[in-house]
């Protein structure tokens, strides 16, 4: 199975470019780099850096604190973080800006592969989730390079796919891999995956060990004071494709009885804010785009959040979250940033991609599980309605939140033991040159 994949990726290669050049038709950053999803470029560093592998935004941000901590204690080593994603690569530099070289990650073609291994010889590399890429997998045991999965979970969707497949992973799990899985039924699916039990450990969600803004409820209340004084708030945030048209059906519900509701929409792709302003305006709903610096008034319908890295604000400035990726099967996004904010929260039925949060949220009281738009107008409403039912829904989700700490201290646990620190403890501080950033 390993030689037939190495064939078929060779096979395989010459339609890279083009679907490459379909993806830069929807979103021109695709380009952007675009050497580096070849292994190459002209960023390396001196020295073995510590490598971090996060696909998007989502594990940008789950990875962000590993990285703080790696920082603290190795200053000296330069750590570089691949994504797949423009958005991700945005989320990168907002998020943590020159503590980190970004790079795109290789497509997983051996040459590729080993082309990005020499610019940046990694002493350790670390995979946020699920991502089971043989190729760079073999190239981490065949330079001897400790790999850790980091938060790693596998969906019952994945694994029924994965399993097809099951003697190429069980060779791609095999090359010394730690693995630190998010539940227990994950560990069980990667070991059906053929994952090493002796290496396969139970750490929790690392999503849980959330670090609020300094302030930010605070500055949730004066952006709403500036913007949405007296007024009923809700956030649709993450949306996807086919998500808006049910969001602005419940919009139309929720004026019928609140009037004065302001909607902040956040799209999860910022690339597609002009589809979603085009289908605002066919609404006749008046729009405020927050790239534009204009203030919202009495009159303005929807916030249209068409920037990245003010979430959190924009949570706490809201009564009530929906999250998004739940009413298309995209998997459903972060549950945990609301309930940080001790918000109550309304989500969709597809939240495969975190089902245990789901579950225990869900259990405790804090979300609401709706399946269309009549159904999520009435959670809004239920909500903007009764101030009780949303402290109490908020107080549920935080003490979720605070009762599963800790996933990132054992993450960490296991990650320390792995760095090789050789020549790390006199080496002076490798410089980040201005076109890592």
């Amino acid at each position: 199975m390993r030689q037939f994949y190495l064939i078929l990726s060779y096979i395989l290669a010459p339609l890279v470019v083009p679907i490459l050049i379909y993806k830069a038709l929807r979103n021109p950053a695709y380009l952007d780099r675009w050497e580096e999803r070849f292994g190459f470029g002209r960023t390396r560093t001196e020295r073995r850096a510590i490598w971090i592998h996060a696909v998007s935004v989502g594990e940008v941000v789950a990875a962000s604190p590993i990285v703080r901590i790696l920082r603290e204690r190795f200053p000296n080593v330069p750590i570089v973080m691949s994504t797949v994603t423009p958005t991700g690569a945005q989320r990168v530099a907002g998020l943590l800006g020159e503590d980190v070289i970004h790079t795109y990650v290789p497509y997983d073609m051996r040459g590729a592969v080993r082309r990005f291994f020499d610019r940046f010889r990694p002493r350790l590399a670390i995979i946020m989730e699920t991502e089971l890429w043989p190729n760079l997998y073999e190239e981490c045991g065949r330079r001897k390079v400790p790999l850790v999965l980091a938060n790693a979970r596998v969906s019952p969707r994945s694994v029924h796919k994965y399993r097809r497949f099951v003697s190429l992973f069980r060779e791609t799990l095999s090359h010394g891999i730690v693995l630190a899985a998010q539940s227990d039924r994950d560990a069980e699916r990667f070991l059906l995956l053929g994952a090493d039990a002796h290496r396969t450990h139970v750490v929790g969600n690392i999503k849980f060990d959330i670090r609020l803004p300094e302030g930010i409820a605070a500055q949730g209340r004066d952006f709403r004071d500036s913007q949405a004084a007296g007024r009923p708030v809700w956030i649709a945030a993450s949306t996807h494709e086919g998500e808006e048209e049910a969001v602005l059906e419940a919009l139309q519900t929720v004026r019928a009885r609140f009037p004065d509701t302001l909607l902040i929409l956040v799209p999860r792709h910022p690339q597609r804010c002009d589809a979603v302003r085009s289908l605002l305006k066919g609404k006749n709903l008046s729009v405020v785009r927050r790239s534009s610096g204009d203030p919202c008034d009495r009159g303005t319908d929807v916030l249209l959040v068409d920037t990245l890295g003010d979430m959190y604000l924009f949570y706490a400035a809201s009564d009530v979250a929906f999250v998004g990726g739940s009413l298309v099967p995209v998997g459903g996004h972060n549950l945990l940033e609301p309930a940080a904010l001790s918000m109550p929260i309304v989500t969709g039925p597809q939240n495969f991609n975190a089902e245990d949060i789901v579950e225990m949220l869900h259990k405790a009281g804090a979300v609401s599980i709706v399946r269309d738009a009549r159904e999520l107008a009435d959670e809004v409403m239920s909500c903007l309605a009764d101030p009780e039912l949303c402290r109490r829904r908020g107080r549920a989700g935080r003490r979720i939140l605070d009762e599963n700490r800790g996933a990132l201290d054992r993450l960490i646990s296991l990650v320390m033991p792995l760095v090789d620190v050789t020549e790390i403890e006199d080496a002076p501080s490798e410089p980040l040159p201005g076109s890592l950033r």
